[in-house]
């Protein structure tokens, strides 16, 4: 599977964005899918996950009410609804399908990698 990133960018604190990552692949729906983010000088961390159906999903407690994470099967598509921006959320995030099809997973459990998107959030 093939991952595409897009819908980082520069947004002030309590903004508002959503990434969205496109899949190719017949497999995306067999999987589950999440997202990670890696800030400067830090290890890359899970941010959240959804399983294969779309019906469970898994945060951070860093992210939970914050963010949301959503999925559409027919267009091989992940997204993460990001809302009330931190200037700790500033990092590169990357989509991930993971190897299973559970909601909660961390590096070593994906499969493949997106390219990661910026996501810059100002004071």
């Amino acid at each position: 599977v093939q991952l595409q990133a897009s819908g980082g960018g520069l947004v002030q604190a309590g903004g508002s964005l959503r990434l969205s990552c496109a899949a190719s692949g017949r497999t995306f729906g067999s999987y589950a899918m999440g997202w990670f983010r890696q800030a400067p000088g830090k290890e890359r961390e899970f941010v959240g996950g959804i399983n294969w159906s779309g019906g469970t999903t898994y945060y951070a407690d860093f992210v939970k009410g914050r963010f949301t994470i959503s999925r559409d099967n027919a267009k091989n598509t992940v997204y993460l609804q990001m809302n009330s921006l931190r200037p700790e959320d500033t990092a590169v995030y990357y989509c991930a399908v993971s190897k299973t099809v559970f909601a909660t997973m961390s590096g070593a459990d994906v499969g493949s990698w997106g390219q990661g998107t910026q996501v810059t959030v100002s004071s």
